[in-house]
Parts: structure tokens; C-alpha cells; sequence
């Protein structure tokens, strides 16, 4: 291992530790998916059954199980918590990154260490990175596959054919056929815009399909045997019928994912945007002259490639009825990819920067401190603050982003990745230092748990009643027992604590009408009271 390659060890060790790792239990789960997911792996454990996901003793069948076997290994290891319950996306996003430098190290040397810290510190990279949830796995498996096609497409090695099927296969168990379906679609378009259908018909290669077989279709085959209600929850309603209706309530408009991928890329919006439009204009134009086609052929396809493979996931979800940020998350490194070919390109042909973007990306790549310096303002008072707060975070990011222009202009390319890194990792440590406890109290229940266990003399039943459904199944996860909804007129006849919406105690006297209803006390954060209730006469 030369110098080189051992500096680009370390740095990239660090970024994905920090970005990635570092202080990953320092707020409860939050959100409904991320104690959802984190409890099906705790039972799946519990039961020893790494077939069928369970949540409350019973089958839940939403989402094939490679989070969940990747959660159990961790809990396996570091024992249940937080931290472990989100530890595989972690995972999962640093061996994204890794590919992608030596993906680059392999065909776009020079650039390896660039790639691989754009592709490491985008916003939606970053976020999904520290989400115990089934995007980032089919994220990774996803990204890593393509780069595994790409590489097969301009080294001819069937190895790496064979990796994008067994990549494809591992997508398939992150979250469903729509891994293989959009590697399809991106392959199928990349082939119409070079007028190429042998990309098509080479790839339909049938030893890789055998492998995609052998890792995809077991456990299918398992679960389906096991639960024969299997196929018609996974696959019609949970792909299907989510895709086609409003099934679940996620309605958004049909341009939702323009802003949404704009700020998943985000600090390098800017530049991707610019390597989009020249990817675009360079295809139209072609090559112009024997130069060209010989020096930058398979660059230009590269960028096409990467083009198709960031616009088709968008362009799909958009058509989806049911749209959810996360939903995108395969596309992003594409973007990544696309903004590190640009760069290779004008770092070659020594290019300035030029200095309209140059002020563009240092506005877009400081304006996040401002966020992240005011985190708990947003979180406590659900906007920005005015005054003294205020002043000093506009104060940083001025800073910051003259500091980013000058650097840009004066000193060139090869300080892009340096002097946009810098910000994004202030804004990670800000959230982190400044808005874990905050986020802690208002949008997880792991301090509700914590106020109910310490209120018990004996543990009993819990029950809820006009509550998120993020709080249901956080308390779920964190009580590590099913919890009774008010609201579906589950009431446990047995004495059990109620988690309530504030100001419910009327109507709550008249659900357990003859029953005793004790107030126990109010939990400001997130606007719940707690009351004991006493078990029914007939119990």
C-alpha cells in the first residue's frame, strides 16, 4: 500500500465514521418506520426465525428482509439499542462509498478520493446513512450493481456481469423487483441514447441470471411456503397498489422529487446541475472530430450513463401515486458520479472555475450551517429564529461562502471537494452537538418509555389514544411489548397505563365508562398525558 492509497484510507475511514457512525444513538428512533423496522429484527431474533418478519407476534410482511438480517447480526453483536438498529444503513452507505472509489481508482483514476467523499457527503447520503430503514440497503445494492454494469460495459470482464446480478439479487431482498426493475429502465434508455440495443441484448446473460436466481429466490420461495397471504400483501398491495393508488396516504404533487433530489445533493446541487446540462448539450453535439471520439469516447458514454441512471428513478417515482422522500435514494449517487466526471474533465483540460457557479455552489454549500447552527429553534419552535441567534448563523455562512467563492476562483477544481467538505461537516457536528436532545424529546419516544418504566411500581399493559402512530410504534419498540390503540377499540380490560393526547380525559372516561381513571402526569415535548386504568369489573 503506497502513501498515497493510505491517505486515502484514512481520510475516507474518517469521513464514513463521521458522517456515518458518530453519535448514532445520540437521539432516540424516530419517525414510524424507524422503530418499526428495528422492532421486526428484535422478534425475528427473539423467535430465531430469519424467515418470516414479525411485529407483535405477527407476520408484517410489507418489506423483504435484508435490513431485518442485517439488524438481527447486529443486535447479535452490540445487543439491542438505537445505535445497532441503524448501524446496517451506516454499513451499507460506507461500502457505497468504498465501490465507488475503486470503481474510480479502476477506470477514472485521479478522481477516486473526489468521487468517493462527494458521493459520501450529500445530504440525502448522509441522512438515509443514519435511518434505521430499507432505503439505504437497496441504495447501496443498487449503486453498487450499476457501477458493476458500467465497469462490465467498458472492461468486457464478466465478472463484473456477474456482480451487477448478484448486486441486483441483494436489492431485490432490500426492498422488491423495483432494484432489478430500474436497473432495467436505466440500462434500456442508456441503450436508446447511444443507439447501442447490444447493451441490452449482452446483458441478458444467462449464468448471471441463474445467480440472481440462487440469492434472490429462496427466501420468495421460503415465505411464501410459510405465509400464503404472502404475495398478495408484498407484492399487489405493497408494490402494485402503492405504486398505482394513494393506497397508504403519501400524496404529493408530480414535480415533488425535482426539490427533493435538488436537496438530497445538496452541497453539490449546483455543479450536478452544470454537469447535467453539459453531459446534455456534448450528447447532442457528438464527437467533433477523430480526437475526440478516440480520447473521450467512453467519458462521454460514461456521462450519459450516469445522466440516465440519476433521471430515471426521479422520472419513475414521479409517475407513483404514493411518494416518500427515501424513494429516490438510488439515484443519488449517480449524481455523484456525474458531478466526479465533470470534474476529471476540467481538471484535465486545467479549466478556471467558472465564477458564476462558483458563488452559486459556496451560497448552496453554506447555507446549510444556518440550519444545522439553529437546530433546536426549528425543532422547539418549528421555525428560524429572529434576532441575536439569528445574526451569528448568517454571520458563519457569509463567512463560509466568501471564503468558498475566493478559494473556487482563485485557486481552481481541485479545492472543490476540500472547501465544500468543510461546511458539511460543521453542519453534521452542529445538529448532532446542538439538536440531539431536542430531537430526542419531541419526535422519540424513548424518553416517554423511560418516564413510564420509572412511574411503575410492576410493569403493566400499555395503551394509546390520540397519539402519532410514530409514537405507537416507538413505545412498541422501546417497551419491547404490543401496545393497545384506544383508537381502534383495542382497550385492554386488564389495569394498564394510557398515553394520551392532552386534554382527553372526558372522553377517555367515557370509553372505560365504570372503570377508575387516575391522571399520572403530562409530558410537555410532545403534548401526551399519561393515566393509570384501573381493570374492568368483568376482567
Amino acid at each position: 500500500m503506497n502513501h498515497r492509497t493510505r491517505t486515502d484510507a484514512l481520510l475516507l475511514a474518517g469521513f464514513c465514521a463521521f458522517l456515518f457512525l458518530y453519535g448514532l444513538p445520540q437521539f432516540g428512533l424516530i419517525g414510524a418506520d424507524e422503530p418499526r423496522y428495528a422492532q421486526v429484527a428484535r422478534e425475528m431474533l427473539a423467535r430465531r426465525d430469519w424467515i418470516t418478519p414479525v411485529l407483535n407476534g405477527r407476520p408484517w410482511l410489507e418489506k423483504p428482509p435484508l435490513y431485518y438480517w442485517q439488524a438481527i447480526l447486529a443486535y447479535s453483536i452490540f445487543g439491542v439499542s438505537d445505535g445497532a438498529a441503524r448501524l446496517p444503513s451506516a454499513i451499507d452507505a460506507s461500502l457505497m462509498v468504498l465501490a465507488v472509489y475503486f470503481f474510480l481508482r479502476r477506470f477514472r483514476r485521479g478522481v477516486e478520493l473526489e468521487g468517493a467523499l462527494i458521493t459520501a457527503s450529500c445530504a440525502g447520503v448522509i441522512g438515509f446513512a443514519r435511518a434505521a430503514s430499507t432505503d439505504m440497503p437497496l441504495a447501496a445494492a443498487f449503486g453498487m450493481g450499476m457501477i458493476a454494469w458500467w465497469a462490465w460495459r467498458e472492461s468486457g470482464n464478466k465478472l463484473y456481469l456477474a456482480a451487477f446480478y448478484f448486486f441486483a439479487a441483494f436489492g431485490v431482498l432490500a426492498k422488491g423487483p423495483v432494484a432489478p426493475f430500474l436497473a432495467a429502465a436505466v440500462i434500456f434508455v442508456y441503450a436508446a441514447c447511444e443507439r447501442d440495443w447490444s447493451a441490452v441484448r449482452k446483458t441478458l446473460w444467462w449464468p448471471g441470471v441463474v445467480l440472481f436466481c440462487v440469492v434472490a429466490l429462496p427466501w420468495f420461495v421460503a415465505v411464501q411456503m410459510r405465509n400464503p397471504q404472502f404475495f398478495r400483501e408484498f407484492i399487489v398491495q405493497h408494490n402494485l397498489e402503492r405504486f398505482s393508488e394513494n393506497l397508504y396516504h403519501h400524496p404529493q404533487p408530480f414535480w415533488y422529487y425535482l426539490p427533493v433530489a435538488a436537496l438530497a445533493l445538496v452541497p453539490w446541487i449546483v455543479f450536478v446541475a452544470a454537469a447535467m446540462v453539459e453531459s446534455i448539450q456534448r450528447w447532442i453535439k457528438g464527437p467533433t472530430s477523430p480526437s475526440d471520439t478516440d480520447s473521450t469516447e467512453q467519458g462521454n458514454r460514461f456521462e450519459i450513463f450516469a445522466a440516465c441512471w440519476l433521471l430515471i428513478p426521479v422520472i419513475f417515482f414521479s409517475i407513483s401515486q404514493s411518494k416518500l422522500p427515501g424513494y429516490i435514494l438510488p439515484a443519488i449517487p449517480a449524481g455523484a458520479l456525474l458531478l466526479t466526471e465533470y470534474l476529471r474533465r476540467h481538471l484535465k483540460e486545467v479549466d478556471p472555475v467558472p465564477k458564476v457557479l462558483a458563488i452559486l455552489h459556496a451560497l448552496v454549500a453554506a447555507a446549510p450551517i444556518v440550519p444545522g447552527v439553529l437546530i433546536a429553534y426549528l425543532i422547539e419552535q418549528h421555525r428560524l429564529p429572529g434576532g441575536r441567534p439569528m445574526f451569528i448563523a448568517l454571520a458563519v455562512a457569509f463567512l463560509l461562502c466568501a471564503g468558498i467563492a475566493l478559494t473556487l476562483v482563485r485557486a481552481g477544481w481541485r479545492m472543490l471537494r476540500f472547501v465544500t467538505l468543510i461546511p458539511m461537516v460543521l453542519t453534521v457536528g452542529a445538529v448532532l452537538k446542538l439538536g440531539a436532545v431536542d430531537l430526542d424529546r419531541t419526535l422519540s419516544a424513548r424518553p416517554i418509555a423511560r418516564e413510564i418504566a420509572a412511574m411503575q411500581t410492576q410493569p403493566l399493559p400499555i395503551a394509546v389514544y390520540h397519539v402519532r402512530r410514530e409514537l405507537e410504534y416507538g413505545l412498541i419498540f422501546y417497551r419491547n411489548a404490543e401496545v393497545s390503540n384506544y383508537d381502534f377499540g383495542n382497550i385492554p380490560p386488564q389495569e394498564h397505563l394510557l398515553v394520551a393526547g392532552e386534554y382527553s380525559q372526558v372522553e377517555i372516561a367515557k370509553l372505560v365508562t365504570g372503570r377508575r381513571v387516575s391522571y399520572l402526569g403530562h409530558y410537555t415535548p410532545q403534548h401526551v398525558d399519561y393515566y393509570w386504568i384501573a381493570a374492568s369489573l368483568a376482567h
